[in-house]
């Protein structure tokens, strides 16, 4: 039995795309289940931290990594040879890291299966798409409807520390998404199967969207009296109904999943938690006028590095705007966020417009717009 209570059976050769937080947590926990994990690192002082220091000091300070996690700046070296690969790359690198490793033997004979992490949408072909049907399109054809996704209400900072999780696995083909739960699950990761990859998906690159408008609400409610924890209930409900419209128009078929953890579940999480970037970039749109050094959203998210950290909420929101005028879809969340992330309205008034699109009108803001764009 392992250090975190599972029973570890045959170890799986496990590779990990990615050494950020998210990827380094996932890779700790499968690594304590008796697996040897082999994570790639963009950065080297990062894969030197792990393997002499057995620590990702950089993306997930004060967490021990067992031994059996090692890292290298060799991408083919994570990839050969694996029976499992997740991908953790950030949304907008992950095609570019993609195609490094479309061409290894075991990817291309098909012996590996594929996971993954990396939450939004991926441009293809000059239109938004779901990150499952863009990678699959680059894969031999053994890997259609094989792809597992992977999501929840999962911070890093959590699960690395054994916080009691859940999460979904979602693939169109069962047996997969069974194999991924079987190699996740421990005595704190409770993972569950989905066929929906769809809407774990939608769920997942759009709570990015509506947790950038939650964290600009839960600013202003230090400058007005007009908002609290009644007025964020509020924006959380009509956000989740702006997921679950996106997710039904790119055809998902299974009412439920966002009402379970993939969807409000995520949602909650990703608004209310202190670790989720989103709603600390949200407020500091508010609070310290992060968006007056950008010219756009296209210029955000070319110098997006200069944040300091990365709120995928910004790619995904561009994505989604578009999506939702491709389908003529009404959502005043997602649409005002965009205005705000693109300059075209101040956030005090698109604000106001998405109050006015949930409720049907709109409040008397005692709030002087200053400007914070």
């Amino acid at each position: 039995m392992a250090e975190n209570g599972t029973h570890t059976g045959t170890p799986q050769r496990v590779g990990v795309i990615g050494a950020g937080a998210w990827g380094t947590a996932i890779a700790r926990s499968i690594a304590l289940a008796g697996n040897p994990v082999e994570i790639w690192s963009y950065e080297e002082d990062v894969a030197r931290d792990i393997n002499r220091e057995h620590e990702n000091s950089r993306y997930l300070l004060g967490v021990d990594l067992p031994p059996s996690l090692s890292a290298t700046c060799n991408i083919s070296e994570a990839v050969e040879n694996k029976d499992f690969l997740i991908l953790a790359a950030p949304s907008l690198f992950i095609l570019d890291t993609f195609r490094k490793i479309i061409d290894a033997p075991n990817i291309l004979s098909g012996t590996t299966s594929i996971g993954i992490l990396t939450k939004g949408f991926l441009e293809s072909a000059g239109r938004p798409k779901l990150i499952v049907t863009a990678l699959e399109e680059m894969l031999p054809d053994h890997y259609q409807d094989r792809l597992v996704y992977l999501s929840g209400p999962s911070h890093a900072e959590e699960v690395a520390r054994g916080k009691i999780t859940g999460l979904i696995s979602a693939s169109s083909n069962g047996k997969e998404s069974i194999r991924f739960r079987e190699l996740l699950s421990s005595s704190t990761l409770m993972v569950f199967s989905s066929l929906d990859v769809v809407g774990v998906q939608t769920s997942a690159a759009v709570k990015n969207v509506i947790a950038l408008a939650f964290g600009m609400l839960d600013a202003l409610k230090e400058l007005s009296n007009r908002f609290g924890d009644n007025t964020e209930s509020l924006l959380l409900a009509a956000g989740l109904n702006e997921i679950q419209l996106l997710g039904k128009a790119l055809g998902s078929n299974y009412p439920e999943t966002f009402t379970s953890i993939a969807g409000v579940g995520d949602l909650d999480v990703t608004c209310r938690s202190k670790y989720g970037r989103n709603r600390r970039f949200g407020r500091e749109i508010i609070l310290d006028r992060k968006l007056s050094r950008f010219n756009g959203i296209e210029d955000l998210i070319r110098r997006i590095e200069e944040i300091g950290y990365l709120p995928e909420g910004v790619v995904a929101a561009k994505h989604a705007m578009h999506l939702a005028e491709e389908y003529n879809l009404k959502l005043p969340i997602i649409s005002g966020v965009y205005t705000i992330l693109n300059g075209d309205q101040s956030p005090f008034s698109a604000l106001n417009k998405i109050i006015a699109g949930i409720v049907g009108n709109a409040p008397d803001m005692d709030l002087e717009d200053n400007g914070a764009r």
